[in-house]
């Protein structure tokens, strides 16, 4: 609007050119269109402001200046229009620079008009105030019982299918079969479930976990009782079997992270990556029949073999191929700890995050071993994707012709780990001394009875505060809870809440201690949900109801509770340096149990605690600080 303005003032009275009339005009009336949409934006944002999260009372005038924004979309895309006339005319003869600064203003036009649709396109609910018809149990309705439940069901058909385009449409860049389609229903269905029951939009969300952030960092400073920090002195001998198993994670980490191929390789070795891939990957190439899938260039193949430092002839199989429920792979001699290795990639594309949402529980039976155990759905079809190849096509037969003595291990690192560890429960019967490595696997993937079986034969290794590690469906369900309850029991304005909260995250400092409507209420009416809490929620489901009780024993069947598989331990930083230009830190492992993993902990560091690179950093540095102690 000051451009235009400063254009409009510089030439005023010099409008006489060719087309200049029309100019005129143009600038004039844009001039007063841009002025009523910055008043109308200031209205909206100076009464946004006002209120709480759970108290939208002195904002119930922002619909209609809502709606008078969206009239001035009309005379905008118009004045658009008009614009990109004038400046296509070829008649027009004005000074240059005015028709630059014209042309600068159509195409700033057309760019806020694509983005207000594509916002508008990603942000807005079609379902609307459809949402109020998730009414509680008890709960008379108007209706017969027949028509409300047909409602309800076009309702939730209606939720599915939105959630289902909406995955189609992030997904559009992938070739899609019936596999695919099934998961989009199955994930889309996940989707439904879990946001049907909550008014919460993202910024909503967005600061409730900054309050959770900051809740659980305020929770973190408090000093410990002296007998819990007694309880968790371990004996010489579980520490002795714990640097063992530190040392050998250490080394099958490599593995793991050897499985991502180039990407990885390139994200550790930004600068003498690709030189080194280009240099050395044609020399070493294996027999075609060695691969199967897509490696261009030979870059996965160098990759790996510079990540692990095996040769060429040391690999039985290499798998690149990459669909929904198929993941990548190989098997691979190492002869330092005499083992046949099968590494399996994690998460690195499209295909990997349907195979990851699919979240559905299944069967999974083992004879003669245990009763049938829930398993992640997705996972489990990945695993049984590369079971069969191991010992249908024979490569487990050929590893063991080449090294009949050698143990078999699985390897594996978030959604590799996951299904490395199913993948041994399918194996265990027929090669009992196999060993499994699971790096960040994903929380919810086994059910108790298997979690416990795997505890002979997995070790899982979980860094700090790994989100992925926490992730599954009851404890999204306790998330969504908390965020809900810490939300609308607070009583800053949201600005505030946000824009201290990424100054908390950016520089530190303490947390804010912000004033709440659970301040002063007795530990009895702290389980009662607030009528402000209740407001936030459309209608309370099952889950959010057994959440409520402290009770897992209710929780939806379709999501029961799921646990990381085998023996776990736990690496956290046991001091860091608080110097910019310091990044020593310190680690300490410990065993632990399912049970510290029971609730999804808000931190800056919960992604990256998570990356392949951060895991093989932290267990190099206990492995080595085992190393020196016992040298010394």
């Amino acid at each position: 609007w000051i451009g235009i303005l400063v254009l409009y003032a510089v030439h005023k009275g010099q409008f006489n050119c060719p087309g200049g009339g029309l100019l005129h005009s143009y600038l004039l009336g844009l001039l007063i269109l841009l002025a009523s949409i910055i008043c109308v934006l200031s209205a909206l944002v100076y009464i946004s402001m006002q209120g709480t999260i759970s108290n939208p009372g002195p904002r119930k005038s922002l619909p209609k200046i809502l709606y008078t924004r969206l009239l001035l979309y009309f005379p905008e895309f118009i004045w658009a229009v008009v614009g990109a006339v004038w400046v296509s005319d070829n008649s027009v003869q004005c000074e240059k620079t005015v028709i630059n600064g014209v042309i600068g203003t159509v195409i700033a036009s057309w760019i806020i008009i694509v983005f207000t649709v594509i916002g508008v396109v990603i942000v807005f609910d079609p379902l609307g105030g459809r949402k109020t018809f998730y009414l509680p149990d008890g709960v008379s309705r108007n209706l017969e019982s027949s028509q409300s439940g047909q409602l309800l069901y076009n309702v939730k058909s209606s939720a599915t299918r939105v959630w289902e385009k909406r995955i189609r449409l992030l997904c559009c860049c992938i070739v899609q079969d019936d596999d695919h389609r099934v998961a989009f229903t199955s994930i889309a269905e996940l989707f439904r479930n879990y946001f049907s029951d909550t008014d919460l939009v993202p910024s909503d969300i967005a600061a409730g976990l900054i309050l959770l952030h900051q809740e659980q960092d305020k929770m973190e400073n408090c000093p410990k009782e002296p007998e819990e920090v007694l309880c968790h002195s371990p004996s010489s001998l579980v520490m002795d079997d714990l640097d063992v198993e530190l040392e050998s994670a250490a080394h099958y980490m490599l593995f793991a992270a050897a499985a991502y191929g180039w990407p990885y390789y390139v994200y550790t070795n930004p600068y003498t990556a690709l030189c080194k891939l280009n240099g050395d990957c044609c020399r070493n190439r294996p027999t075609d029949s060695d691969i199967t899938g897509s490696d261009r260039h030979n870059f996965h193949f160098g990759s790996i073999l510079k990540i692990t430092g095996l040769q060429y002839r040391d690999f039985i199989h290499i798998s690149f191929h990459n669909k929904i429920y198929e993941i990548p792979f190989f098997v691979a001699l190492d002869h330092k700890k005499e083992a046949i290795v099968v590494a399996v990639r994690g998460t690195l594309s499209f295909e990997d995050i349907l195979t990851d949402l699919s979240a559905d529980c299944e069967d999974l039976t083992l004879e003669e071993v245990l009763e049938n155990g829930f398993v992640h759905k997705g996972i489990t079809q990945a695993a049984n994707y590369i079971y069969r190849k191991l010992i249908n096509d024979g490569i487990l037969n050929q590893a063991f012709t080449i090294a009949p003595e050698y143990k078999l291990v699985i390897v594996g690192h978030s959604l590799g780990g996951g299904t490395a560890s199913i993948l041994a429960i399918m194996l265990r019967n027929s090669f009992p001394t196999l060993r499994c490595y699971a790096f960040s696997p994903p929380g919810g993937l086994l059910s108790k009875s298997l979690a416990d079986y795997t505890k002979h034969f997995i070790v899982s290794v979980i860094v700090g505060k790994d989100l992925v590690a926490r992730l599954s469906m009851p404890n999204m369900e306790d998330l969504k809870r908390r965020i809900v309850r810490i939300v609308a029991n607070c009583n800053r304005p949201k600005y505030q809440i946000l824009l201290r909260g990424c100054w908390y995250e950016v520089f530190g400092g303490d947390p804010d201690d912000f004033p709440t409507e659970l301040d002063g209420r007795n530990q009895d009416a702290l389980t009662q949900p607030l009528l402000a809490e209740e407001s936030l929620m459309v209608h309370r489901s099952p889950s959010y109801n057994a959440l409520e009780e402290e009770s897992h024993s209710n929780s939806p069947p379709q999501y029961p509770h799921l646990y990381l598989p085998g023996k776990i331990i736990h690496i956290v930083e046991e001091c860091s340096s608080r110097r910019l230009c310091s990044s020593d830190i310190k680690y300490m492992a410990r065993w632990s149990n399912e049970t510290v993993f029971s609730s999804i902990l808000i931190s800056p560091k919960m992604i990256t605690d998570h990356m392949p690179d951060v895991v093989l950093k932290a267990l190099n540095s206990l492995s080595q600080e085992h190393g020196s102690c016992l040298s010394c």
